[in-house]
């Protein structure tokens, strides 16, 4: 995935909830409601989730130095980890207790058409916002399952914003119904419901974001699909005669690294065996393009070999 296509997605999200945050503090500033704060305050994590994606995606862009040598390409996972821990920090807690409080402490809501007007048109503003996010992803998706996309995806951005986009118009739906059924019963009680389901979908999404980025940030490597492609591509050198053992890793979505011993014949001379691992890279970086990083440990293939 292009690193364009997931600013334009994240600039888009962003946009659309600095402008949704600020009308939903005033609706809930002027009903009372708590699912129209909570919603607010969704807003406002995510807003903040989107400027960290975009200061990772920037921090990841600066060249290698003598303490980093494999460049900054892991600040998009360290961000996208610090996104997923932000969603459940601040939109989950905080929502929860204002959930229990108003559960505990229920109050009568005012004006409720203003709540409503509001909530439907960040329903519309959303919308477009996770429309522009599966457009930008379909690019790189393909054929592949939303879920496996999301689950399988080393670039962090735009799993994130369609995870974000999908549980904000989710938690407008459970707001909106919270709002609508304290205004058809008088009973605000519902209002509070709408608020904790708010604050559960945020959790449930934090827990999973934070698992899957977090796996980035640890380290991992190619996929199986592309891991056979590599190996294959290095045997289709003649002269290397097997792959004693592959190991790959991701130093960013886009820099994937590749190491690798390979057994060559015994009587193959300096210049010979720099040519057969030369040629091996480039067979490599045909098939992976992303294998900025390639290293190739010749070796003698023996049977008492581990």
């Amino acid at each position: 995935m292009s690193s364009e296509g997931s600013t334009k997605a994240v600039m888009a999200a962003l946009t659309a909830n600095i402008g949704i945050a600020i009308t939903k503090f005033v609706a809930a500033a002027v009903s009372g409601s708590a699912s129209m704060l909570a919603e607010g305050i969704h807003s406002v994590a995510d807003s903040i989730n989107q400027v960290l994606l975009l200061v990772g995606g920037k921090s990841s862009k600066r060249g290698a130095s003598a303490n980093h040598q494999f460049g900054f390409g892991r600040s998009r996972y360290l961000f996208a980890f610090m996104v997923a821990v932000l969603l459940f920090g601040v939109g989950g807690v905080v929502s929860l207790v204002e959930g229990i409080d108003k559960l505990s402490h229920p109050h009568e809501l005012n004006l409720a058409w203003v709540p409503l007007s509001v909530l439907g048109v960040s329903i519309v503003l959303e919308s477009l916002s996770l429309r522009t996010a599966m457009r930008e992803a379909n690019k790189d998706r393909g054929k592949t399952s939303w879920a496996k996309y999301i689950r399988d995806a080393k670039a962090p951005e735009l799993p994130v914003v369609v995870l974000e986009d999908i549980a904000a118009l989710v938690g407008l739906v459970f707001a909106f119904a919270g709002v609508g059924l304290t205004a058809l019963t008088h009973d605000s009680h519902w209002d509070a419901f709408g608020t904790l389901a708010i604050a559960l979908l945020l959790i449930a999404v934090a827990a999973f974001l934070g698992k899957e980025t977090a796996s980035l940030l640890v380290g991992e490597g190619a996929s199986e699909i592309d891991y056979r492609k590599i190996k294959a591509a290095i045997l289709s050198v003649s002269e290397i005669e097997s792959v004693i053992y592959l190991k790959t890793q991701y130093l960013s979505p886009d820099d994937l690294l590749v190491a690798a011993k390979i057994a060559i014949a015994a009587t193959a001379t300096g210049a010979q065996i720099a040519k057969i691992i030369d040629a091996a890279e480039v067979q490599v970086r045909e098939v992976m393009p992303t294998a900025k990083n390639i290293y190739l440990e010749p070796d003698i293939l023996r049977d008492s070999k581990n």
